[in-house]
């Protein structure tokens, strides 16, 4: 009997019940989202053209922007975690090394990004779509388990998966994302909590979307020409060509991180945000093209042509603008503009080919669709999730073997040279600015299993626990003459003595997480070393 309370109060609520109420929420929540931010976008695109026809209101304008920039500058050192693309700072949450405060979150990222959308600055609504999915997931811990925080991080990545899913319409590659990008590992637990969340997130988002008059997929059915063996050529060229380009990129991230932040570091955050929207003001007006997410530039790709110059010019123009945005912590993601930067590049591929060895122009669209793969690929370092993401979102279901291909050779190129993924980047500079002045700890300790702990059952690779904690050895009850288990590899049983090591920059918030998860207890920590 108690096997089975164990059971139902550890694995089936926090993974079947919660997971699905997070996964309805969630869609709800993200669908009227993408109808507010579908209207705002609309209303931006008739703001530039209605601008651009009256070129004296910008001096007005401009002054309007620099007081938005006020207010960001503002908002942002009030909630810091409304900064910068939602899934860099969800994964961050999710991993356990950046802490929120989910309802002041949730309407902040709401708010902020639908702003940003309204100004026209190139970033997209799925990575806060990402960040609302992780502030739901907390804030049904909260409301409906807050006894439970054991199940916090399991609950926000069941949201998170389930904003991908829901904003991007690829329910598997919402799965794949908790695996391949927020946890880099593979449990049980995370596939179960994950898949019923996305599951239950979807079946609502089929059901609502219509009402709300949003689509529930990111592009519409596109009809692909099938690829032979003898076209394999085509998705190395855009492979290499895209992987090499993604190289370039990440430095050229880091060129523009160091500018704004060391060049003229002691320039206010206003004024380096008011840049960013001074520099989309003005181009926006030479040519919509180079501003706004880029879901409406790809689908215009995916129909004609562009002129090789202009397809340039826009592929640099955004990659300097969205770098730029997210560099200054402007709130938006950055999954779709660089999808768009993949399509761009693509596309100056595919004409290319086209010009030289008078490739027919029905290949022209699975070029740009292997780039937009290829970009998923090597930028974010999702090889997996890319591959499944063309399936589900892109309908290259007869093209599996030149998706992978793509996907393969772009990632094994910034393997090559070493390049990070850019969420990888981008959290990184996220973590070294939330703990800037803090002194990180180094602790050793033993704990012990408490009976209806949340850790019992489960294996030590099914706990998500807290940031940088290593489970160094598993001593099983010697009444049960069971052996030690140096590497965690069998499941943790009441009674069982954890050896625990750990750097930290707050000591009792680890240690409130750490008891959440073994069960209350006292214990000595050993402070080992500052570091």
């Amino acid at each position: 009997m108690y096997k089975y309370k164990n059971y139902i109060i550890n694995l089936l609520l926090p993974a079947f019940v919660l997971g699905s109420v997070t996964g309805i929420i969630t869609a709800l929540v993200v669908s009227v989202y993408k109808l507010c931010a579908k209207l705002v976008i609309s209303m931006s695109e008739k703001g530039y053209h209605y601008l651009g026809e009256r070129l004296y209101l910008i001096p007005v304008l401009l002054v309007a922007l620099f007081v938005i920039a006020l207010f960001f500058s503002f908002i942002y050192k009030k909630i810091p975690n409304l900064k910068g693309g939602g899934i860099p700072t969800s994964i961050g949450i999710l991993r356990g090394i950046i802490t929120f405060k989910w309802l002041r979150n949730l309407i902040g990222i709401f708010i902020m990004s639908l702003m940003t959308f309204m100004m026209g600055v190139p970033l997209g609504n799925e990575g806060p779509s990402v960040q609302i999915g992780t502030a739901v997931g907390r804030g049904c811990v909260y409301t409906f388990a807050k006894d439970h925080k054991a199940w916090d991080r399991y609950s926000m990545t069941g949201g998170a998966c389930s904003g991908f899913s829901v904003a991007t319409g690829a329910p598997i590659s919402g799965i794949l994302f908790a695996i391949e990008e927020a946890h880099q590992r593979i449990s049980p637990m995370i596939i179960i909590v994950s898949s019923v969340s996305v599951m239950f997130a979807n079946i609502t988002a089929e059901i609502i979307s219509p009402l709300l008059g949003v689509s529930v997929t990111l592009f519409p059915e596109l009809s692909l020409v099938k690829l032979t063996l003898s076209n394999i050529w085509i998705p190395l060229i855009v492979g290499i060509t895209v992987g090499l380009f993604a190289v370039a990129f990440l430095y050229y991230y880091k060129l523009i991180n160091a500018f704004f932040n060391k060049k003229i570091k002691k320039l206010h955050h206003a004024y380096k945000i008011s840049m960013v929207l001074f520099a989309t003001l003005l181009l926006g007006l030479i040519s919509h093209d180079f501003i706004s997410t880029g879901h409406e530039l790809i689908l215009e790709l995916l129909e004609g042509k562009t002129a090789i110059y202009m397809l340039f010019l826009i592929l640099a123009v955004r990659a300097t603008l969205t770098l730029s945005a997210n560099t200054n912590k402007i709130t938006g993601g950055l999954f779709i503009p660089l999808l768009t930067l993949g399509a761009v590049l693509s596309s100056f591929i595919g004409e290319v080919i086209e010009y030289i060895f008078g490739l027919e122009h029905q290949y022209y669209m699975i070029i740009l669709i292997l780039g937009i793969v290829a970009c998923i690929s090597s930028m974010m370092k999702m090889p997996l999730t890319a591959i499944i993401f063309a399936v589900e979102a892109l309908g290259c279901y007869e093209n599996i073997l030149y998706v992978v291909v793509v996907s393969a050779v772009s990632f094994v190129i910034t393997e090559i040279f070493g390049a990070k993924s850019i969420n990888d980047t981008v959290l990184e500079n996220r973590v070294e600015e939330f703990n800037e002045g803090k002194t990180p700890m180094v602790y050793d300790t033993f704990v012990t299993v408490k009976k209806d702990a949340f850790a019992v059952g489960k294996q030590v690779r099914d706990i998500f626990w807290p940031a940088n904690l290593f489970v160094l050895s598993v001593k099983h009850d010697e009444s049960r003459k069971a052996e030690v288990d140096e590497h965690g590899g069998k499941a943790i049983r009441e009674g069982d003595i954890l050896h625990v090591r750990y750097s930290t920059v707050n000591e009792e918030e680890t240690k409130e997480e750490l008891i959440s998860i073994v069960g209350i207890q006292d214990y000595k920590e050993n402070k080992a070393v500052e570091i």
